[in-house]
């Protein structure tokens, strides 16, 4: 562990930088959508620009690196996110505020998938787990973090876009300055979605609805409590339990899916987030009434909290999952489809779930939450009448931020191929 930190330092610090300011402007923009009265399907369309510029960035950005190197285009691109930041300050319509998203998903895309490229190089099959454990902790720690700088400044003055900057900028020192030599770029082979699917139904369409509903569940949260007419540093906390929660949930969850049926643990822990989402529009009730007028927010926190334990590692529950399913040296392929299958559905889920806010109200945003994730519930019931589970000693859980990348998947250490046995140890075994 010590090795890890010693020889990653300097990636890890400009990573918990880059998801400082990540975090920060995530909930900036949405206050900010909010204050500027822009309507709620115009404040899901600007804000699903960061997942459509994600999906393309996973496409194209292997090339990029393999063109002129790492370090070259984490600078470019982490450059280029700290320039955007400061545009959202400048030009302050809707569609310019979509597009700038679009640059924002594309920048940090690379930015993930350069960071996780270098991870893979410098961990073995003997550490993988732990740096991904420390990557983990960094990112929704930082991410986390980074929501309460809100009340740094009042959303509308000009000041925290800066900062937002300042934060991406200063990132790019550490890593740049390292001495260690960049990886050597391995080209990711993804799969079909056809194969996708005819491989795990389940992991397909789970992946792809679990999409829609994660992009909406984070972009569309500090929208969410701004409507309820939450104070800044209320919508600091909200922000701030939902990533703590969900990093946490990671390790237990994953421990009940390694020893029963995933389908099981999918089923439970998605009809239980459905089920705490409805519980926090009960607990929200008149909370939106300012002063002492308003209910007492404590159980809403409390339910937040619980939904976000059952959500959040659900695409890491799938993922190993879909590996039951098939040979460990597919695992990454398998990893880079699912990411696939969740990028089209995160494109569209603030843009839909901002519909169902305009019709419904505020808590329209917990009912597109709920949706979704009994969909996902429903589905799994299904799959487990027409198929039965298969063990499969190469496949595990591993915990996974919301971030990774089809590159990221290299980090699960279960994704090492199975080594074929030398000719010299195969000789021995005869002889014996």
């Amino acid at each position: 562990m010590d090795k890890i930190l010693k020889n990653s330092w300097a990636l890890f610090l400009g990573m918990g930088l880059i998801m400082l300011a990540h975090g920060y402007q995530g909930s900036l923009l949405g206050v900010r959508a909010v204050q500027e009265e822009f309507s709620l399907v115009a404040t899901g369309f600007m804000l699903s620009g960061y997942y459509v510029g994600y999906f393309i960035g996973a496409k194209t950005i292997p090339s990029f690196i393999l063109r002129v190197g790492h370090i070259r285009v984490f600078a470019a691109f982490a450059s280029i996110a700290s320039i955007v930041i400061l545009m959202h300050s400048i030009f302050i319509h809707p569609f310019t505020w979509f597009v700038l998203r679009v640059v924002t998903g594309i920048s940090m895309v690379s930015i993930y998938t350069i960071a996780e490229s270098w991870l893979n190089d410098r961990s073995s099959n003997k550490n993988r787990g732990s740096v991904l454990s420390i990557y983990m902790i960094v990112l929704y720690g930082s991410m986390a973090t980074g929501m309460f700088f809100l009340n740094f400044s009042k959303p509308e003055n000009f000041q925290p876009f800066i900062l937002v900057s300042l934060f991406m900028s200063l990132a790019l020192i550490p890593i740049l300055l390292t001495k260690r030599k960049a990886p050597t770029f391995k080209k990711i082979t993804g799969m079909t979605l056809r194969e996708l699917y005819k491989t795990s139904p389940l992991g397909m369409v789970g992946s792809l609805f679990y999409g829609t509903a994660q992009s909406a569940l984070f972009s569309l949260l500090a929208v969410y409590a701004a409507s309820m007419n939450f104070t800044i540093f209320e919508i600091s906390i909200v922000t701030f339990l939902l990533a703590i929660s969900g990093a946490i949930a990671q390790f237990p969850i994953g421990k009940l899916s390694d020893k029963f049926d995933r389908r099981l643990v999918i089923i439970y822990t998605t009809f239980g987030a459905a089920i705490f989402a409805l519980c926090a529009i009960l607990a929200s009730r008149q909370m939106y009434l300012p002063g002492d007028l308003g209910t007492s927010k404590t159980w809403f926190y409390i339910f937040l909290i619980l939904f976000s334990f059952c959500s959040l590692p659900m695409f890491a529950i799938i993922f190993a999952h879909t590996n039951d399913f098939i040979p460990k040296e597919k695992f990454v392929a398998a990893g880079a489809g699912l990411q696939f299958a969740f990028g089209l559905g995160a494109i569209s889920g603030p843009f839909l779930c901002s519909i169902f806010m305009n019709i419904i109200g505020s808590n329209g945003y917990f009912i597109f939450l709920i949706i979704f994730h009994s969909i996902i519930g429903i589905f799994a019931i299904h799959r487990m009448k027409v198929r039965d589970t298969e063990d499969n000693p190469d496949s595990q859980f591993a915990a996974m931020p919301q971030t990774i990348t089809p590159t990221g998947m290299e980090l699960n250490p279960s994704t090492e191929p199975i080594e074929e046995p030398k000719k010299d140890e195969v000789k021995t075994n005869k002889s014996i």
